[in-house]
């Protein structure tokens, strides 16, 4: 049998199986059952090196998954993850991420993988880096492209849908923004604030050809923007509604739409920004002398945007 390659070609290939199985005994299709899935298919695919063991782990909050062999029996694999996580949904995509690593590097790594909270957030995976790999996995099999379009079909950019695709495919809020933010063909961007300063931020593709996006975390700490809905925390605002700001708020000399949720404490914020749909004229044609406009997005990727 020839077996997927690519995470893509995993999450598809499992995609087809469950709505065949589901379709055929009158199932739900969502959310998906990470820990039931991964145990029965790998040990109808592989039964040579079954996933046996799905436990947590009280660490330390820096650890948030892994793949290791069984200590006693050695063809066996285990799942293992933080049991400080709090979201069900964080969770969910950490054994889905654990997943694709048993699906796509057990062989590279015989003795496992141990992944970080900063691991969940590398979606570098077009260059070949294994982190990226997992997390485009778990994306594309919790979060399949045809239904997650028909989802979001029709539907205005907002808080609510981003926590309805959250709940509909038990993942986190970030993970189903950034699934929005991938497939949107909007100038949009996420914005994750801790204390007052900018924890990390992801720009649509649409958005980075206009230059915009905010630089990886190894570089200096940014302020989130005084006058946004994220570092006033103003309980008379509807921020999960959002407001309109005037140019200069946000990066970019454009008007942008903040909506925005804050932590039950006040030291979590996460800001959708909605940026127009046509950008200023001076982005509307990108000098081709370099190599193009491909050229000149993966110039702004590599210049510092990890999510």
């Amino acid at each position: 049998m020839n077996l997927p390659k690519t995470p893509q070609q995993w999450a598809i290939h499992l995609t087809k199986l469950l709505n065949a199985f589901t379709a055929a005994h009158g199932l739900q299709r969502f959310p998906i059952n990470i820990v039931d899935i991964a145990h029965e298919f790998s040990k109808h695919a592989f039964p040579d090196a079954p996933i046996t063991a799905f436990e947590g782990i009280k660490t330390s909050n820096n650890f948030e998954g892994a793949l290791f062999r069984h200590p006693e029996r050695k063809n066996e694999w285990g799942i293992f993850y933080n049991e400080n996580i709090q979201s069900s949904g964080r969770k969910n995509f950490t054994l889905a991420h654990e997943f694709g690593h048993y699906l796509l590097h057990r062989a590279a790594f015989p003795d496992g993988l141990q992944c970080s909270s900063r691991s969940m957030l590398d979606w570098d995976e077009e260059r070949g880096e294994i982190e990226g790999q997992a997390n485009t996995f778990a994306s594309f099999f919790l979060m399949p492209l045809d239904d997650f379009r028909a989802q979001i079909k029709g539907h205005k950019p907002s808080m609510d849908l981003m926590c309805h695709l959250a709940d509909r495919y038990a993942v986190s809020l970030s993970a189903a923004t950034l699934k929005w933010l991938d497939v949107c063909g909007k100038r949009a961007m996420i914005v994750f604030g801790r204390d007052g300063y900018i924890d990390w931020a992801w720009s649509s593709k649409e958005l980075l050809l206009s230059g915009i996006f905010y630089r990886s975390r190894s570089g200096p700490t940014t302020e989130l923007p005084k006058l946004s809905l994220a570092a006033r925390q103003d309980p008379l605002v509807d921020n999960r509604s959002g407001i309109l700001h005037p140019k200069g708020i946000w990066p970019g000399q454009e008007e942008v739409h903040e909506m925005t949720i804050l932590g039950k404490r006040g030291e979590m914020t996460v800001s959708l920004l909605l940026y127009p749909d046509d950008p200023p004229s001076r982005f509307a044609q990108i000098d081709d002398e370099d190599g193009g406009l491909m050229d000149t997005y993966e110039k702004f990727v590599r210049g510092g945007q990890v999510p």
